[in-house]
């Protein structure tokens, strides 16, 4: 379960385990430790490139229970995500989501988040795993500050964490008429960013329809004592169990950053090319914290920026330096992999600002040799989210 823990040989991490621990062990994954969890990195013999091409041609199960969700709840909801976020949440729609970044003073990202509304005053939040401690930390410390302030007023804020909640992702073009199959909710219904209660196989879930793959697909939000019996439901046909190597080669060609990787407390979201999570409204009057630091660099421009990269020859892995043709330091690969789907090199990495055109040449220096990489628009490969009936994802 999510708060137990998995003994490990001595002076070694204790990882936790997710309520799919023996699942994973009975359909022969290799387990290894992420995000202070044990989690199925493949399964039997099937490899990561086989695994990811099944995702983009069929469907893949993932098991992402390890991340934390919760509920964010009061009359000032939607006013106290506006202040933590950058993000608009008053005027979202009821079961819509937001991808947003939670701030710190001086605008570094403590992390990204997934934030749905489902109604004026709760909020359903996905967190990452690997910053469970720093996120929960710092919403206790918010809320009670925000609390406070209201003094004896009404409108206080609570926060709910759904421990041990299952949590999976149902990811491909195979995903809806496998979902379908197991409720009578009208999946046809559910666009892209949406989210909904229905029942699968009898049991009721929170089905938000998107994921980490670029897919179309569905996260599935299921309560605990349920985890394994609906897991195990979902688990037929074309569906494949796939672990944490694929999913890796997935996000990056879709183009997502990974926390700890592409985002950190030292990066803004300008500098992270996720200005799109920031409103009009909130661009021109902030209201957030870190609002300082990123109007500022809204006005004046970040000296750092996101970039995707098509490497030449080798793939360029953390951590590789990027330097200009004049062999000027100019930024770091910060994620990169042979890409499955493109049968080509492609990476994710921070560069000087002036250097992060489209079509820019640079090199990155790859096992102690200078290869030539080409500055390219990202996602990768093309999203193919589910915009709703008879609307074609661009």
């Amino acid at each position: 379960m999510g708060k137990r823990g998995m003994a490990s040989d001595a002076g070694k991490e204790t990882l936790l385990k997710t309520g799919l621990y023996d699942f994973h062990v009975k359909h022969g994954a290799k387990m290894v430790p992420f995000a202070g969890y044990s989690m199925p990195l493949s399964y039997g013999t099937v490899g990561q490139v086989t695994a990811h091409n099944h995702v983009r041609t069929a469907v893949g199960l993932f098991d992402v229970g390890h991340m934390v969700q919760s509920f964010i709840r009061g009359p000032t909801a939607p006013a106290f995500l506006e202040w933590i976020t950058p993000s608009g949440f008053a005027s979202l729609g009821h079961f819509s989501s937001q991808l947003s970044v939670i701030l710190n003073d001086n605008g570094g990202i403590i992390d990204d988040t997934v934030i749905c509304r489902h109604d004026d005053t709760t909020y359903y939040v996905v967190t990452n795993a690997g910053r469970r401690l720093e996120d929960l930390a710092w919403f206790k410390e918010k809320i009670e500050q925000w609390n406070a302030e209201l003094g004896g007023k009404d409108g206080k804020v609570e926060i709910e964490v759904l421990e041990d909640q299952g949590l999976v992702a149902l990811q491909g073009p195979e995903a809806p008429k496998v979902l379908q199959k197991l409720t009578s909710y009208d999946l046809t219904d559910l666009a892209f960013g949406k989210s909904t209660y229905a029942d699968i196989t009898g049991v009721r879930c929170h089905i938000a329809r998107g994921g980490y793959t670029g897919e179309d697909g569905f996260e599935i939000s299921i309560p605990p004592a349920h985890t394994v019996a609906i897991t195990e439901t979902l688990l037929q046909g074309p569906v494949q169990l796939t672990g944490l190597g694929a999913r890796d080669s997935l996000r990056l060609e879709a183009g997502m950053c990974l926390y700890g990787h592409d985002l950190n407390e030292d990066i803004s979201p300008i500098e992270a090319a996720l200005t799109w999570v920031i409103p009009k409204p909130r661009r021109e009057k902030g209201g957030f914290i870190g609002a300082e630091t990123v109007l500022q660099q809204l006005k004046d421009g970040p000296t750092k920026r996101r970039v995707g990269l098509i490497v030449d020859d080798a793939p360029a892995r953390e951590g590789a330096a990027i330097v200009s043709e004049e062999q000027e330091p100019i930024g770091t690969v910060t994620s990169g992999i042979p890409s499955p789907t493109l049968g080509t090199n492609i990476a994710m990495g921070y560069v000087k600002s002036g250097f992060h055109k489209k079509g820019n040449s640079v090199l990155v220096q790859v096992r102690n040799k200078t290869r030539k990489a080409t500055l390219t628009p990202m996602p990768f490969v093309p999203t193919k989210y589910y915009r709703g009936k008879g609307i074609q994802s661009p």
